[in-house]
C-alpha cells in the first residue's frame, strides 16, 4: 500500500507542478472536487460512523484540515518560485523525520540509533536533490542562487506542515479508530468554508482559473486521497514512525520526474539524492 501510494502522491505532485496552480482558488477547486468525486464512496461506507462522532473526534479533524490548507497552499506556491526536484525532495525528506520525532514524544514509539544514521542520510540526500555541488557552481548567479534558496525554505516548511498532519492523523486513525477514507474526506471538506470567501469575493477570477484547472484539479482530487488513504491504512497495520518514513520512496519517483519530464536538469545527482533520502529513511524505519 505505502509503494503504491507513493507512486500516485508523486504523480499528483508533477500535476500540480506542471498545472502551474498555486493560489487559494486552486487549492479550492481540488478540496470540491474531492467533495463531489468521493462522496458517493462516504455516503455508503461511513455515515453511521460520523453520527456517533464526538467533540474529540471533530477537534481533531478540523486540526487536521486547517494544517493540510497550510500544506497544500505552501507546496504550491514552492513550485511557483522554485524547482519540482527542490521543494519535492526537501518537503518530503524532512516530515519524515519530524514525524518521527513526534511518533515518540507524542504516540510513545520508539527510535533507536539507527534513526540517527537515517537522518544524517537524508541530509546529504537533501543537499544531493538540491542540486549537490552544482549548487557551489551555481553561486555566481543570483537568479539561479535566489530561486534555490526559496525552495529549501519552502520545502522545508512544507515538510513541518507534513509532520503535523501525520502525527495528527495518525493519532485520529490508532487511537480514535477513526476511518482512513473519513479522515480525509472530512478534512479536504472543511477547507472548504475556509477557503471559499477568497473566491466568492472574486467570482469572474476564480471562473477563469476554473475553466483553466479544472482538468488538474481533478486528476489531484482522485490521486491525493487514494494515495493517503493507503498510507493511513498502513498506519493502522504499523508504528506510524516506520510508515511515514517508507512513504518517501516517492522521492524517487518526482527526482525522475522533475529531471526528465520538466527539464530542471542535475537528473544523475539528483536521483542519486533521492537514493540517499530513500535509503535514509529506510534506516529510520528500521530505527
Amino acid at each position: 500500500m505505502v509503494l503504491l501510494a507513493a507512486l500516485c502522491h508523486a504523480s499528483w505532485n508533477l500535476v500540480a507542478k506542471r498545472s502551474g496552480g498555486s493560489g487559494n482558488a486552486f487549492v479550492l477547486m481540488g478540496s470540491l472536487a474531492v467533495a463531489l468525486l468521493w462522496g458517493p464512496v462516504v455516503a455508503w461506507v461511513g455515515v453511521q460512523a460520523v453520527a456517533g462522532w464526538g467533540w474529540r473526534e471533530w477537534c481533531v479533524l478540523a486540526a487536521s484540515a486547517a494544517i493540510h490548507v497550510l500544506y497544500f497552499r505552501t507546496l504550491l506556491h514552492g513550485y511557483a518560485v522554485s524547482d519540482l526536484t527542490v521543494v519535492y525532495p526537501v518537503a518530503r525528506g524532512s516530515g519524515p523525520l519530524l514525524s518521527s520525532v513526534g511518533a515518540v514524544l507524542l504516540l510513545g514509539e520508539t527510535w533507536t540509533a539507527a534513526g540517527a544514521c537515517g537522518a544524517l542520510a537524508v541530509v546529504l540526500g537533501v543537499f544531493l536533490i538540491a542540486g549537490g555541488p552544482g549548487l557551489w557552481r551555481r553561486a555566481h548567479d543570483p537568479a539561479q542562487r535566489l530561486r534555490v534558496r526559496r525552495g529549501l525554505a519552502w520545502g522545508a516548511l512544507t515538510g513541518g506542515f507534513i509532520a503535523s498532519y501525520t502525527v495528527i492523523d495518525g493519532y485520529a486513525v490508532k487511537v480514535l479508530a477513526i476511518s482512513p477514507l473519513l479522515v480525509d474526506y472530512v478534512g479536504n471538506v472543511l477547507r472548504i468554508p475556509v477557503m471559499l470567501p477568497s473566491a466568492l469575493a472574486k467570482p469572474a477570477a476564480f471562473g477563469r482559473e476554473l475553466r483553466r484547472l479544472w482538468r488538474p484539479a481533478v486528476v489531484i482530487a482522485v490521486l491525493g486521497p487514494l494515495s493517503y488513504i493507503m498510507v493511513l491504512y498502513a498506519m493502522r497495520l504499523a508504528p506510524l514512525s516506520h510508515v511515514a518514513p517508507a512513504r518517501e520512496v516517492s522521492m524517487l519517483f518526482a527526482a525522475l520526474a522533475g529531471g526528465t519530464l520538466l527539464g530542471e536538469g542535475d537528473r544523475r545527482v539528483r536521483l542519486l539524492g533521492a537514493v540517499a533520502i530513500a535509503g535514509g529513511v529506510a534506516l529510520l524505519a528500521l530505527g
